[in-house]
This record gives C-alpha cells, sequence and structure tokens, in this order.
C-alpha cells in the first residue's frame, strides 16, 4: 500500500497528444489557480438591464471631473454611454454609417481562383473578409472619443446625457482607429483610408490637425505591409499594431514631433480588440500564438494552450476576438469564437504573474478591467446586456470544474488497485471528483464517480493510468489542494 499525491502544477497544458498533458491539468472552465490552490472564478451579475441593438464590441470607462463615473459602448449601429447606476443613454452620432455586426466572408462560387485548394477542401485565401464592426475609445480630458471601424470619423461626447457624440471639428475621416498619446494628442490611425497612415492633431487641441510652424500637428506613414488595426499607451510609448508587425511612436518635439519604428515583424494583432495593456506592458493574440511588448523589442509568449485554440477558432469571424484584463488576479482574458460559432463562446486566459494559462466556456464580446468601477464590466454575448464580474457564484448554469491529464498510477506491467482518496478541500464537501482509467494511451476510459469528497473517501477502480476531474457543487469560493490516492498493487495486465 502506497500513497499517490495528485501535486499537478497550475495551470493548463494542452498542447501535442493527450498523454504529453500527463502529470498536468488537461482541461479547465470558470476556474483559475491562486496561490498554488484550484478554485472557482468569480461570477456576475447584470450591470444594466437595458440590452443594446446590437453586440457590444467597444468598451470604455472613464471619471470626470466631478467625480462621476461613465461608460460608453458601441455597437455596429449604435453608441451608447451609461451612468454609474445603470442608466443606458443613446448618443449614437447623426448620420453614423452602420456596419456588420458580423464578418462578412464571401464563400460563393467565383470567390476565388480557379484550381486553387482540393476539391471540396475549403480555400486558405479567399477574397477579402469585411470584419465586423468594432470601436476604438478613449478619453479626452473629461470628455470621451470614438471611432467605429465602419464609420471612420471621430466623435467627441462632452457629458450631457442629453445630447448625442458630435464630430471633432476638422479631424480627418476614414480612419480605423484612434489613441490618445500620454503627451495629450489625438492620434487618427489608419487615416483617410489609407491603412499605414498616422495623423494626429495639436497637442492639447484635438480641432487644429493642419500642420503649421506655431503647431504639432503632423503625420507619417509606417513603412510596412500591413494594415494598421489599432494602437494602445504603453510604458509612456504610443504601440501601434498592425495585422502583421509592431512600430512604436516616440515623441520627440518640434519640428518633426513624432519618430516610428518597427519594434517588432511577423507578430501581428488578430483583431483590433485582441490587444490588453497591464503594468508588464502590452499583451496581444497573433495568428498563432501571443506576443508582448514592455519596451525594446516584441517577445513571444509561449502558451500552453496554442493547439487547443488556434486548432479550432472561426477564422471568418476572428475579428471578434476582445481582450480584457483582470489585474486584480494578474490575468488577461481573450473571448474568441470557437471553430462552430459565429460568436464569441469560448475564452483563453493568461496569468502573466505566474506565466500559466486556462481555458473555458464564456460568451462576451468586450469589456474594461475594474478600476473606474470596483468590478470588471463585460458585456454579454447572449444578451447584449453589461454584466459585472468577479461577483458572487453564479454562472447561469456554467460549471466550473478542471480535469487533468493521465496520471501514471502502475509501475510499467504491473496495475494499481485505487482504495481511497485523501482529499485536500478548504470545506469539506464543495467539490466531487470523478476519476476515469484506462490500462494503455489510446484505450476504452472507464469512468467511476462523482464522488462526494469525504476524509477519506472510498474508493474502487483498477488501471495504469487516471485522470481527475474536480467539479464545484456548492455556490462557494472552494479551494483544493494537493489530493492524495491510497493505491495497492493489483496484479499484471
Amino acid at each position: 500500500m502506497s500513497l499517490i499525491s495528485l501535486d499537478l502544477p497550475a495551470g493548463v497544458y494542452r498542447n501535442g497528444t493527450d498523454l504529453q498533458s500527463a502529470g498536468r491539468w488537461h482541461d479547465s472552465n470558470l476556474v483559475r489557480w491562486h496561490d498554488n490552490t484550484l478554485r472557482p472564478i468569480g461570477g456576475w451579475r447584470t450591470r444594466s438591464d437595458t440590452a443594446s441593438a446590437g453586440k457590444i464590441r467597444g468598451l470604455h470607462a472613464w471619471i470626470d471631473n466631478s467625480s462621476d463615473r461613465w461608460i460608453t459602448a458601441g455597437s455596429y449601429n449604435k453608441l451608447y454611454v451609461y451612468t454609474a447606476s445603470g442608466i443606458q443613454h443613446d448618443i449614437t452620432p447623426t448620420g453614423l454609417t452602420v456596419g456588420n455586426e458580423s464578418a462578412l466572408n464571401p464563400i460563393g462560387y467565383g470567390n476565388s481562383y480557379y484550381g486553387q485548394e482540393y476539391y471540396g477542401i475549403a480555400r486558405q485565401e479567399a477574397t477579402t473578409i469585411t470584419p465586423a464592426t468594432t470601436w476604438a475609445m478613449d478619453s479626452w480630458g473629461q470628455y470621451m472619443v470614438a471611432c467605429s471601424t465602419s464609420d471612420g470619423k471621430i466623435y467627441e461626447w462632452q457629458l450631457a446625457t442629453g445630447t448625442i457624440a458630435a464630430p471633432v471639428t476638422n479631424a480627418p475621416v476614414g480612419n480605423r482607429s484612434i489613441l490618445v498619446t500620454e503627451e495629450r494628442f489625438l492620434m487618427a490611425l489608419g487615416s483617410g483610408g489609407n491603412p499605414r497612415l498616422v495623423k494626429w492633431s495639436d497637442r492639447e487641441d484635438n480641432t487644429s490637425w493642419t500642420p503649421a510652424a506655431t503647431n504639432e500637428a503632423g503625420s507619417l506613414e509606417l513603412q510596412t505591409s500591413g494594415r494598421i488595426q489599432c494602437g494602445v499607451r504603453v510604458q509612456n510609448q504610443s504601440l501601434i499594431l498592425t495585422d502583421t508587425d509592431a512600430h512604436v511612436a516616440t515623441y520627440s518635439g518640434p519640428p518633426y514631433v513624432y519618430g516610428i519604428e518597427r519594434v517588432g515583424t511577423s507578430c501581428g494583432i488578430v483583431a483590433a480588440q485582441a490587444v490588453a495593456v497591464v503594468d508588464i506592458g502590452a499583451i496581444w493574440m497573433g495568428s498563432r500564438t501571443f506576443y508582448t511588448y514592455s519596451g525594446g523589442a516584441v517577445t513571444e509568449v509561449h502558451c500552453d494552450v496554442a493547439d487547443y485554440v488556434f486548432s479550432d477558432i472561426n477564422l471568418s469571424q476572428i475579428s471578434k476576438v476582445c481582450a480584457v484584463a483582470n489585474a486584480n488576479f494578474g490575468e488577461i482574458w481573450w473571448f474568441y469564437p470557437s471553430g462552430n460559432s459565429n460568436e464569441n463562446d469560448r475564452y483563453v486566459v493568461f496569468n502573466y504573474n505566474d506565466g500559466t494559462w486556462a481555458i473555458g466556456t464564456i460568451a462576451r464580446t468586450s469589456g474594461v478591467d475594474s478600476g473606474v468601477y470596483r468590478q470588471p464590466i463585460i458585456a454579454s454575448a447572449g444578451n447584449n446586456k453589461l454584466y459585472e464580474h468577479e461577483i458572487g457564484f453564479n454562472y447561469d448554469g456554467g460549471e466550473p470544474f478542471a480535469e487533468s491529464g493521465p496520471i501514471s498510477i502502475g509501475d510499467g506491467e504491473n496495475v494499481m488497485s485505487v482504495t481511497k482518496m485523501i482529499p485536500d478541500e478548504k470545506t469539506q464537501g464543495d467539490v466531487d471528483a470523478t476519476f476515469k482509467t484506462r490500462f494503455y494511451p489510446n484505450d476504452t476510459e472507464r469512468t467511476y464517480g462523482p464522488y462526494s469528497m469525504s476524509n477519506p473517501t472510498s474508493l474502487r477502480f483498477t488501471g495504469r493510468q487516471v485522470r481527475v476531474r474536480i467539479e464545484g457543487v456548492n455556490a462557494d469560493d472552494w479551494r483544493v489542494g494537493v489530493n492524495r490516492l491510497e493505491v495497492v498493487a493489483g496484479g499484471r495486465r
């Protein structure tokens, strides 16, 4: 008789084969690892009972000079503002160009070159996909500025709930995105229909865009084959991301004002909302992996679940991917559409403090971290409402769980019989355990349980390898540490 500790490293590993995840967690949903223990994420509740007219693909939160808090949200056809109490106001600009709630992917006859790919195989390169409409939003002092990818104009809203957002005077049109720099310039990215052109207003004056000896307005064109997707402030610099590379705009003062240099190649971002900025820098999703910039040069982030994420993602709707920071837990969440879904239905989480990953299922379209508000606020893909996250333990029917990869309990020739489990649990009975055994890596899997955890828990099964599934059964802040199995030799097989 001996004890086997189920001491699995934090985070999910989902690359390669099933056996390559041996001794690691292989699957998860609605859980995280914090302080070396497995626990559920916080739940959510509605922030506003009023739904938007379409999927929200742009959120921004800020505090005005009177300490009032606001949230603005944009859909393919509307722009809203929410008060701190959750009251929604329609501030859609007059004449806003209505965009696309979903990406448009021409797949009919004649939409690619004859003879490309084998018959019956989906084309890898078809005609250009028109992406879903997203919004870029920022604060200009106490006011809000915004730009829709389908409309291209820059709008400003000046806090009066009875008025709508209005175009910024003299601002360029045909823009892809906007950014307010640390030096208080308003940048128009992909300006005038040129996907590589960056324009900026005079400092502190977003109505002055024509360069002159008496101002600091100007423009530069990126030397790149890519198209600008977005820009963010990071490490006192302005990071501009295209679909192929990354550039940094650095303030140098008159007469040139800004200089732009490339800081990364083959590191393009997959969608305009797929980047988040935290204390360590900017982190974004690329076409097959993730990247980070914290000054100097872009570096790749090793991803333990890249195979899982990128082998089952709907590339035609990848423009909907959005990133949301959750700095209280050192996390960045990406919500994305799985291969069989046209809307964001899954998430992947990177814990940048310990370098671990988690996966799961939540349908969300855009969000902002805590700061202005006590909790992260994220928009639902299901009912187009805003939700506060990390509140209680309600998951709308979702099930928190973590399942391991195979754990060896035999010695090669002999199999082992498991008779007991000694749980390591904060509160007895908050979780159930299920065991799945095999004698060989591709053998039929046999399932035992679920077992309500007691101290000890009586078990009876035999195998060479076992995987364990921990499921939360109580709406509580449960904790699971290092469980142990009591095993005895079971003979050869």
